[in-house]
Order: C-alpha cells, then structure tokens, then sequence
C-alpha cells in the first residue's frame, strides 16, 4: 500500500515528538478518555462499546485484536503532543520548509514542441515555507489528497522543474501515480 500524501504529513510532525506514545492497551485507552472526555465518545471514536472501554481503562481487559490495537494506537498518535505537533508545524511554515522526496509519475503542459511525455521520476526537493504552510492548512481543513498533490506539484513545479522561476516559464506539473512519497520537516 502506497502511503499518502497527507499520511506523509503526520508522520513528519510525528518526527518532532519528545516522548513515545502510550504503550499498553490500558494507557492508550486511558490516554483517549481523557482526550475526547469520557468513554462514551472513545467508543464511538474506535467503534466499539462503551463498556468495553471501561474494561480496558480498568485494566480487565489488556491485549485487544490487532484491527483495534491499530486504531487505538492511530487515534492517540493523531492526538499526542499537539503543542510540540504545532510548534514543528509552526517552524516549518515559517522558516524552515519542509523537504519531499517522492517516486511518481510526472507529466507536464508546456509550449508546443517541447517533451512533456510522463514518466517516472524519483525527485528530493526542499519547498519554502509558503509551501509547507499551504499543505498543512489544506490538510487540517480535511483537503483531499488529490488537492494535496495540487499543491504539491506547484511547489515542486516550481523549485524543481522551473528552479524557483529561472527557466522553463509556464510550465504546468502533473504529479500523479505516486508510487512512495516522504515529507521531512
């Protein structure tokens, strides 16, 4: 399974952690009733009853089936450390940029009579601030990872193919077929 874009995103603000998450089954949970404020709402969260949450907070219940331990562990992981999350957010929007590195196939629209067959590419490319801003607005507002990958070709369509606006004006990118793509604060 190729991972996404916005996957990608987590996982390099996930880098910036200071501490693991919670490792036992009781402390996730726990972790998680504390979070979304009572058990009621972690069972609707992870799909499961409420009295089975309490069975776990209490310790009765400890090694829960793979499917629920993944969603447990993700649904802390998308919680933990928001003040450490927003501050790598924060520096990476505003002065350091984020780095992609990526395996896809990349198209282009440009003046008649120039090469602008797709083909694969592997490309490693830092984008500014305004970029990595742009990608984690879009994916906390719930963009779709096609407008993602929009956004991402722009930037990249501009430090990469057009070398931040020395030479190949007008070009168009077309970033599709992502085979792996890693984001680097």
């Amino acid at each position: 399974m190729v991972d996404s874009l916005g996957d990608s995103l987590d996982r390099a603000l996930e880098g910036a952690f200071t501490r693991r998450i919670p490792q036992s089954a009781q402390a996730q949970m726990k972790y998680l009733v504390k979070q979304l404020k009572g058990t009621r709402a972690v069972a609707q969260a992870l799909g499961i009853s409420q009295r089975t949450v309490e069975r776990y907070v209490t310790g009765r219940l400890k090694r829960p089936r793979r499917d629920l331990a993944a969603r447990m562990e993700r649904e802390v992981r998308k919680r933990w450390q928001p003040q450490i999350r927003a501050r790598a957010r924060k520096k990476a929007a505003s002065t350091d940029g984020i780095v992609v590195s990526t395996r896809a196939r990349f198209g282009f629209t440009a003046a008649p009579g120039t090469t602008d067959d797709a083909r694969v590419r592997h490309i490693t490319q830092a984008l500014g601030p305004r970029w990595a801003e742009r990608l984690f607005e879009a994916r906390e507002q719930g963009a779709t990872e096609q407008h993602l990958l929009e956004i991402a070709a722009e930037g990249l369509g501009r430090y990469y193919f057009r070398d931040d606006g020395r030479r190949a004006r007008g070009l168009d990118v077309e970033f599709t077929d992502v085979q792996e793509i890693e984001i680097v604060l």
